[in-house]
């Protein structure tokens, strides 16, 4: 038997961080949305009892660094499962991107092995899984739209934002995103995006006010290290994209763009700037 499941990547709308922790993690406030790019995992039943991970991509780990290969041995561990799973990532997300790829191969492991192996487990558990495996999965696992809160694990639900499309970008480098908090300094932050007119904005459909309260607080460290994500932020804005962000940590910068004439024109002028450049709709 085989199951297969759709991991899409995530952006921030917003990203704000309250203050550090006395556990070393950021208190933050986020909204999040996932757009239609996506990994597709293929799981399918060992007779033995291991954990084989391929995937087409060269340069992701396929072993136990590997995020869906722990959600698999949390899963066996857990509900004391002695059979093994083959699972194939076939990745079209960008890898430390800034769009939770990882994270969300790790949740569709986690929603597909209860389905491969029967085990019943309720989403309230599958979340408390995911938040053992890392601060974005949680919100991957049951997808659409959310306020995050927390180090990310307290989600609350809302509505989804306006229909557009989405152009994203990845310069062609890696971001960590332990570096980028580790030199952040939380107390110094000026400006912090509004999750209050963020969810108005998505609440009454106004595609412009979610454009203009778009933010996050991780760029002024992101952009100061690495000048080239702020050159792709700049263009993005000079070719007509009607609201601009990094993800997350980065270096992946989005644009919103509303009218489907000006896709074309952003797309194929990100294209001269950088390789990974996708065009796609907000998953709603």
């Amino acid at each position: 038997m085989k199951v297969f499941e759709k991991a899409p990547a995530k952006i921030n709308l917003s990203l704000d961080v309250l203050y550090k922790r006395e556990d070393g993690y950021h208190e933050v406030e986020m909204v999040m949305t996932m757009v239609d790019l996506a990994d597709r995992i293929e799981m399918q039943e060992l007779p033995r009892d291991t954990i084989i991970i391929s995937s087409q991509a060269g340069y992701i780990p396929l072993d136990e660094k590997n995020l869906a290969f722990q959600a698999a041995r949390l899963i066996k561990e857990r509900y004391d499962v002695k059979k093994g799973v083959y699972i194939h990532l076939d990745k079209k997300i960008p890898v430390a991107a800034g769009l939770a790829g990882g994270s969300s191969d790790a949740a569709a492991t986690l929603r597909g092995l209860n389905r491969l192996w029967g085990l019943g487990i309720p989403d309230s558990e599958l979340l408390r899984l995911g938040a053992e495996l890392g601060s974005d999965v949680p919100f991957c696992v049951t997808g659409g739209t959310a306020i995050a809160r927390g180090r990310g694990e307290k989600l609350e639900p809302i509505e989804a934002p306006p229909q557009c499309w989405v152009v994203l970008a990845k310069p062609p480098i890696n971001v960590s995103t332990s570096e980028i908090y580790g030199k952040l300094n939380a107390k110094a932050i000026k400006r912090h995006p509004s999750t209050e007119r963020i969810h108005e904005a998505i609440r009454g459909k106004k595609f412009d006010m979610l454009c203009s309260e778009l933010g996050n607080v991780l760029e002024e460290v992101t952009l100061d290290l690495y000048p080239e994500v702020r050159q792709l932020k700049e263009c993005m804005l000079k070719l007509g994209a009607d609201g601009v962000l990094m993800s997350g940590s980065g270096p992946t910068v989005f644009g919103l763009v509303s009218k489907e004439a000006k896709v074309s024109r952003v797309y194929n002028g990100l294209r001269g700037f950088c390789k990974d450049v996708f065009a796609v709709r907000l998953l709603t």
